[in-house]
């Protein structure tokens, strides 16, 4: 068995430990817009399932409506976050078989998927369009405000990975191979 070791320090050194440490600079250049969005669509329904769980258990008389406005916020936190996943093509993916093809077979399946995903999201918008259109009169049931506004997030999500989706395939042409075909280029982006 392997014992632990304990160096002694003094206060001292403990307190020059802290005055050592560099903080690294925050940097905030890989977001865009729709993800500040998303994270206020997150803290409007934390702030809800709080408010939730305090009337409830706390004070025993919960409020109805965070329920309605927590789910809601919930489907603009899936669809807006979904976003930035296909930015940064982090969506699940098998990429196994791109290493046992050739180059050009593994290139021309990586375009194919690029170009599929594209299609599935300009269905994906015109699909939510007809179905905005149908229920646009609706009602949320505990708060008076139309329902076509979580919709109409939907929408703008599958929107927006339509356009990014586009981008990434662009970025794909220009580099000349996609996550698909080198994934350890991306990570070493992120690091």
């Amino acid at each position: 068995m392997s014992q632990e070791v304990h160096l002694q320090s003094t206060p001292e050194e403990l307190a020059h430990s802290f005055e050592d440490a560099a903080v690294p600079a925050t940097n905030v250049s890989n977001y865009a817009i729709e993800d500040w969005v998303t994270l206020a669509f997150f803290w409007l329904m934390t702030g809800c399932v709080f408010l939730q769980f305090f009337t409830r258990y706390v004070l025993n008389n919960s409020y109805a409506w965070t329920e309605e406005i927590a789910t809601n916020c919930l489907i603009g936190v899936v669809f807006l976050g979904s976003v930035m996943c296909v930015r940064v093509s982090r969506h699940i993916q098998v990429d196994v078989l791109y290493h046992y093809f050739p180059r050009s077979v593994a290139r021309g399946m990586a375009i194919f998927v690029d170009v599929v995903r594209i299609g599935f999201f300009a269905y994906a918008c015109w699909l939510m369009w007809r179905y905005v259109a149908v229920v646009a009169n609706e009602r949320m049931v505990t708060v008076d405000l139309p329902r076509n506004i979580v919709f109409y997030s939907v929408m703008a999500g599958f929107v927006l990975m339509l356009i990014r989706s586009i981008q990434v395939f662009i970025a794909n042409q220009r580099r000349g191979y996609s996550v698909l075909e080198r994934p350890e280029e991306f990570h070493k982006i992120e690091d």
